[in-house]
């Protein structure tokens, strides 16, 4: 039976997907995505579902996510159930469809934050100054 683990990141949030053959059942955290959080990031989560059609009635995925926020979750979970199905069906037609519609299904978010610096309380703000 095969079986492929996959990962994706957003912020802080990191996801980790498994994807194996099945009815089509996805959970998150050991609840199905049709019932998970609120309406936007349920949404987000089930683009690459959505975007291969009945192929994806073949697999069950679980998602695990951990850090970040509900928005950061949804989009690490949405790039790890993304690289799962790519690497399930080994099928170059559906990463194809996937970077077409959005390159983030496939590519983790590389954005960092600026390290703090001296002379202020942040990466850009300063000690004011003032002239009296």
């Amino acid at each position: 039976m095969k079986t492929v683990v996959t990962s994706g990141k957003r912020k802080t949030a990191v996801a980790r997907a498994v994807v194996r053959p099945g009815k089509g059942r996805v959970r998150i955290n050991h609840i199905p995505v049709e019932i998970y959080g609120a309406e936007l990031p349920r949404v987000k989560m089930m683009e690459p579902l959505l975007l291969i059609g009945e192929k994806a009635k073949h697999v069950d995925i679980d998602v695990t996510v951990r850090g970040g926020g509900v928005m950061g979750q949804a989009e690490a979970a949405r790039t790890a159930i993304a690289r799962g199905i790519v690497r399930f069906f080994d099928d170059p037609e559906i990463e194809k469809i996937y970077k077409e519609y959005d390159r983030t299904l496939l590519v983790n978010d590389v954005r960092r934050k600026l390290p703090k610096l001296p002379l202020g309380r942040g990466a850009r703000k300063r000690k004011q100054k003032s002239y009296r």
